[in-house]
């Protein structure tokens, strides 16, 4: 075993999507990272369109907007091949998402509803992982981190000054260990960190095949007496069986098993003439018991598994990237309130726990049992409301995301409303070097924020679209802290000092 001398802020262990982001915001908060990555070659087949094809969430697309990476993706991505991977950007109507697989379509929801967001706020977007991937490898680079690939965790080792990993042959030192490295992830096992939910019901499959006869399967969403099957033409096939999971990374993918679980499925006798790229998936929802131990954080898939229906997986560990990111960072600088770090878990893992429940949900109404489908029947009439189609938006979207941080204000936990703003820049342009944003509609708070210059960035803001507002503290994750319909006066201005150095970290 080689030890090596070099010492960093922070390890992190994967270089998926969420560790890359994780990553990031390490450095924009003056952190040296290495991150540990198992795979040799980044690039698989699997990560992009259709099997990698992922929906990106409202709150995502905020986030990668704040860093100025939204472009960055939109570029990069293969417009092409994700439509043709997506029928539903082919439809007249669009759908919105969806329920168990009820869609909700876009021309029902009432956005004026959610009075906390802007007009132009933005609705989830498609996007492979191939795309996502590749923008954040060229931002961290770019950032200097430094990545290893073909470098598997295999034991780690904590003591009160850091961690010791074990990886790849090397033993690597350094302050902190966050655990991005998916559903089996080393690094959880290895802390000894709880992980507790429930078992799968079924075996889902996404396959790209070849039918001898493609008339003797009919396209679209069916619900069948053994489970689910949707056909898209010319050659993708999602099903799900209720076998308990047994057939998740055990048995072989093959032709011969894929035929034999479409014909139950589909009660058709279909032939598959040739199998593609295929993969498994099943329902199974765990959760991590704690997100920290000592020095040792989990965050994505690391830290909460669930089926991937309804896109939600890759958006909440996202949003734990984002969320962890700015805390940890200003742990290591030595500049945090003793609790910063762990109000990590106490804002991240609630969002898991609604998110997990909002899979079983699905689950339920999907299984094939005549009360499962009667329920099924009911919950299709109330989506097609406008009330309906409104409220699952607002929870599919992630438009709805609240953290509890003890305010009243209907803004403070909640996303901050991308204002444009009289510089001609939009408040997200604002957050690109992930310092807080002191937004002044009527320029009563100046000589508090002369007070904190080179803490947080203070932008006279003036809009018309002011939501009440006197003045608006923005979190380094675009996350509003504090929110005032009042002017400033002086004892005002101390009390709001105080809490905001609590609430952003500042000691």
């Amino acid at each position: 075993m080689t030890e090596t001398s070099h010492h960093h802020d922070v390890l992190i262990a994967g270089a998926g999507p969420v560790g890359l982001l994780l990553a990031c915001e390490l450095r924009l908060g003056g952190c040296s990272v290495l991150v540990l990555e198992r795979e040799s070659d980044p690039r698989s087949p699997v990560k992009c369109a259709p099997l990698g094809l992922r929906g990106l969430s409202v709150p995502t697309i905020e986030s990668f907007d704040r860093r100025g990476l939204l472009e960055d993706f939109r570029a990069r991505m293969d417009t092409e091949a994700i439509v043709a991977a997506a029928p539903w950007m082919r439809q007249e109507r669009r759908p919105g998402g969806h329920f168990a697989g009820i869609d909700f379509f876009q021309d029902q929801i009432d956005q004026s509803r959610w009075q906390y967001r802007l007009p132009q706020a933005p609705v989830p977007m498609a996007a492979d992982l191939a795309g996502i991937e590749a923008v954040l490898t060229e931002r961290v680079l770019a950032m200097g981190v430094a990545i290893r690939r073909g470098c598997p965790v295999s034991a780690i080792s904590t003591d009160a000054d850091g961690v010791t990993v074990h990886a790849g042959g090397h033993a690597v030192r350094g302050g902190w260990l966050v655990g991005c490295d998916g559903a089996r992830s080393i690094v959880r096992k290895a802390a000894g960190f709880g992980f507790t939910g429930t078992e799968p019901e079924f075996t889902g499959y996404f396959a790209q095949i070849e039918l001898a006869d493609g008339s003797r399967l009919a396209p679209g969403h069916h619900d069948t007496a053994t489970g689910t099957y949707i056909y898209e033409t010319p050659g993708t096939i999602r099903m799900v069986e209720f076998d308990g999971g047994a057939s998740h990374r055990v048995t072989p993918l093959t032709r011969d098993h894929v035929q034999a679980v479409l014909c139950r499925v589909s009660g058709s006798d279909v032939a598959v003439a040739a199998l593609g790229l295929a993969t498994t998936w099943t329902d199974r929802a765990y959760l991590a018991t704690h997100y920290r131990r000592g020095r040792v954080l989990l965050a994505g898939d690391a830290a909460h598994i669930h089926s991937p229906l309804g896109g939600q997986g890759l958006n909440l560990g996202l949003g734990d990237a984002m969320n962890l990111g700015w805390k940890l960072a200003r742990t290591v600088r030595g500049d945090a309130v003793p609790d910063l770090l762990d109000s990590y878990e106490r804002e991240r893992r609630p969002v898991a726990e609604k998110i997990l429940d909002w899979s079983r949900a699905q689950v339920a109404i999907m299984r094939p049992s005549p009360a499962a489908q009667a329920l099924r029947a009911v919950l299709r009439d109330l989506i097609a409301t406008r009330d309906g189609a409104t409220y699952f938006a607002e929870r599919t979207w992630g438009v709805g995301l609240r953290y509890d941080l003890g305010d009243d204000h209907p803004l403070v936990g909640r996303s901050a409303p991308d204002f444009a703003l009289p510089d001609g820049k939009r408040l997200n342009a604002h957050l690109r070097d992930g310092r807080p944003v002191l937004l002044d509609f009527d320029q009563s708070w100046r000589g508090l924020a002369d007070r904190l210059a080179g803490w947080v960035c203070y932008v006279p803001a003036g809009s018309e679209r002011r939501m009440d507002l006197s003045a608006m503290l923005v979190r380094p994750d675009g996350v509003v802290a504090w929110a005032s319909g009042d002017g400033a006066d002086g004892a005002a201005a101390a009390d709001v000092l105080s809490r905001w150095r609590l609430a952003l970290g500042k000691a």
